[in-house]
């Protein structure tokens, strides 16, 4: 396809009597990923409210939310008065963007709640003998493993990210379906992330003492991460560029919140069962290998306990039927 083409593609009026050609617009002219995260910001508005007296800056807090569909409402106008597929595209993409801030945000409310993971490691001792995150990195630190894992643990923004944005440039009817299949999948998760303060090895660890994680013991730090964010220094080569691109993300967006159920591994499950029904084969297997390394990741790098990381699997299959994924069609 020509530049001309193109630009004449992505820039041409697309509705006509009311009706758009991109997408089945709902009855506002909402997107159905941006219904979903409607419904999220006003649910956790509700949150916010009930439990202000809790919260350090409550405020704040609703600002974000107005800040972030005040972004949404900005795009929705200018389709309305510019319906093409360039400005439908940024509608997506503004969608991804901020989720990078929405996920943070569950450590805003969560703390409050104190920290469960004396629970959890407890558990993960019982199930395995063991710290499956701790003896994992500790076992395999050389460079070859260390950046196999840390590139299937980047790579996750290929499952929804790149998969999403294939969808809506291939033309495919789907698009939308998949994209609110993945956005509510997310936002259902933060929602366990609010009411199940887990922080993962990489947090905890460091807020126990290493030595006692060792022996076994696992004390309650209790309101520890209400005042502290300091994690652990993240084990394997850190040389590697995968490595310090993990580092990177890690820095931008990354909170002792959000452990349980590994988000990771459920929404990689769940785009990967959706390509399948989509029968995109040839992505399916393009992202194969990376999605065991993501997997297997969660673990060395000490962001989730095992447990966690197993939980994902069940979780994203729940995700993939309980959202309609059944439902999508060869893309």
């Amino acid at each position: 396809m020509n530049t001309t083409k193109l630009l004449k593609d992505y820039f041409t009026l697309e509705r006509r009597s009311g009706k758009s050609k991109t997408t089945t617009l709902g009855r506002w002219g909402f997107i159905a990923p941006e219904m979903a995260q409607i419904v999220y910001a006003m649910f956790t508005a509700v949150v916010i409210f009930l439990t202000w007296t809790n919260l350090e800056n409550p405020s704040s807090l609703l600002f974000a939310r107005i800040t972030m569909l005040s972004g949404t409402l900005a795009l929705w106008l200018v389709y309305k008065l510019w319906p093409c597929r360039f400005v439908m595209l940024l509608r997506l993409c503004y969608l991804l963007y901020i989720l990078i801030e929405w996920y943070p945000d569950t450590y805003n409310i969560n703390h409050q709640f104190g920290c469960l993971d004396h629970v959890f490691a407890g558990w993960e001792q019982s199930f395995f003998g063991m710290q499956p995150a701790l003896l994992f990195s500790r076992l395999y630190s050389n460079a070859l493993v260390s950046e196999l894992m840390y590139m299937g643990y980047w790579s996750y923004y290929l499952f929804f990210v790149v998969s999403l944005l294939y969808l809506f440039i291939t033309k495919s009817k789907e698009w939308e379906r998949a994209a609110y299949i993945v956005f509510a999948g997310f936002f259902i998760c933060y929602v366990f992330y609010l009411f199940l303060p887990v922080t993962g090895p990489q947090y905890y660890y460091l807020a126990a003492g290493i030595e006692n994680i060792e022996h076994a013991n696992f004390p309650d730090v209790g309101n520890y991460f209400a005042t502290s964010t300091e994690c652990l220094k993240a084990p394997g080569w850190d040389g590697g560029l995968f490595y310090n691109l993990c580092q990177l993300s890690h820095a931008a967006g990354e909170r002792p919140t959000a452990a349980f159920p590994s988000s990771h591994v459920a929404i990689a499950t769940l785009v990967m069962a959706m390509l399948l029904k989509m029968r995109m084969w040839r992505f399916s297997l393009l992202l194969a290998v990376p999605y065991i390394f993501l997997c297997l990741s969660t673990v060395y790098n000490m962001a989730h306990y095992a447990i966690d990381a197993i939980a994902g699997f069940p979780v994203g299959i729940v995700l993939f039927f309980a959202l309609g994924g059944w439902k999508l069609r060869k893309a």
